[in-house]
């Protein structure tokens, strides 16, 4: 009789799983199974993040986790804006693109073609190399450290460094770092000067012609290049690192005003009408984009590499690097993407596009002790192993 009953409860529970397999849709359990990624990894009155998880077009996945800041608690939703910091580059790397359509720019021009007083270092520095991190531009970063052991240096969270400073640290160094071509390193410098170029060869602030030119025509309304007394940012995240082990705020650092490179904030909603736009080519055509989806080679037609690290040993080969125009476009696994993240005081960030399967996952955090990059390609393998 137990072994009867014992039989008897098997079908029962084959039966409830098939009836509850049958009002569970596949969207459903994709939902789920991204949300299991995410749920458990803030608690909801801190700081956290954003995702968003799109295929085909259509939006799977769009939940924010915590909140954006620990003064209001406000919650963290699609429409919570974040700084975007390095996933600005595409941006940039768009503008100068369709600058080059409009038949201002060249990707061939050299720096002192656009800035007549740069020295003689810019004369062998082209859109392209900048575009692509092969410049050689020295990283304004440690000048401004180089500044600060001297003792001179103004700036602090209160006093930013600003984009037109930058290029007059670029302009009193004697030399770069290596010829153009010659190596790749990434290069903050590069992209800082690639959002001047913009507003020179466009004949406004580069703020302006990034809204009138990539946002309005995408109708991403709420992502804005954000310039602090010039415009104000709606439902901003605010950015948070641990320090002590607790949470603290860490918005702003001396490096948060520059433009190129970093300035830009918007939210997982805009950034799904962003991704649609690169699918459909609103923007520009499959061509012309072709030069920022392509693996920059060197000079001598090689494979550029990661720099080596200080302290490696002469058997620790760098690592090959495939870099477009503001894209990483080395793949994940088996599995062809390109993608950015972004990195800056209280925020870490990420886009990944596997075109080859139509999917692209955003991460969006405001706070340091996170890996959006990690997370999204959990998510992502999700979809690219059903």
């Amino acid at each position: 009789m137990q072994r009867v009953a014992s039989v008897g409860t098997v079908f029962a529970l084959l039966a409830c799983w098939f009836w509850l397999s049958a009002r569970t849709s596949p969207a459903d359990l994709v939902q789920a199974r991204v949300d299991s990624v995410f749920s458990s990894l803030v608690p909801p009155n801190e700081p956290g993040l954003a995702v968003l998880v799109q295929q085909d077009g259509k939006i799977l996945f769009e939940k924010g986790y915590g909140v954006r800041d620990l003064r209001t608690r406000a919650r963290i939703d699609a429409q919570t804006n974040f700084r975007l910091a390095s996933v600005t580059k595409q941006f940039t790397a768009m503008a100068i693109m369709l600058l080059v359509h409009d038949g201002k720019l060249q990707y061939e021009d050299r720096l002192t073609d656009i800035f007549p007083d740069f020295p003689a270092y810019g004369k062998t520095i082209t859109i392209r190399n900048l575009l692509t991190h092969t410049g050689g531009l020295p990283d304004y970063e440690e000048l401004m450290e180089r500044e600060e052991r001297r003792g001179s240096t103004p700036w602090s969270p209160d006093r930013q460094i600003r984009d037109e400073e930058v290029l007059q640290l670029l302009e009193v160094q004697p030399t770069g770092l290596f010829a153009p071509g010659t190596r790749w390193e990434y290069s903050n410098s590069g992209y800082v000067v690639l959002g001047l170029v913009v507003a020179k060869a466009s004949g406004m602030p580069y703020r302006q012609f990034m809204q009138q030119r990539i946002f309005t025509p995408l109708k991403m309304s709420h992502t804005l290049v954000y310039e602090k007394g010039v415009n104000v940012v709606g439902q901003r995240a605010f950015g948070h690192s641990k320090e002590d082990g607790k949470l603290v705020e860490t918005d702003q650092s001396s490096t948060s005003a520059t433009l190129g490179d970093g300035g830009i904030y918007s939210n997982v909603a805009d950034l799904s009408k962003w991704d649609e736009g690169l699918a459909k080519h609103t923007l520009l055509s499959e061509k012309e984009t072709l030069p920022a989806f392509t693996p920059v080679k060197l000079a001598d037609g090689s494979e550029p590499h990661w720099p080596r690290e200080p302290n490696a040993t002469s058997g620790d080969d760098p690592a090959p690097v495939a870099y477009g125009f503001g894209w990483f476009l080395d793949p994940y696994k088996a599995f062809a993407r390109m993608y950015h993240d972004g990195s800056t005081q209280g925020f870490r960030t990420t886009i990944q596009r596997f075109r080859e399967h139509h999917l692209t996952v955003v991460v969006l955090s405001n706070r340091t002790d996170l890996n959006p990059n990690e997370l999204s390609v959990k998510a992502a393998e999700i979809l690219l192993r059903k």
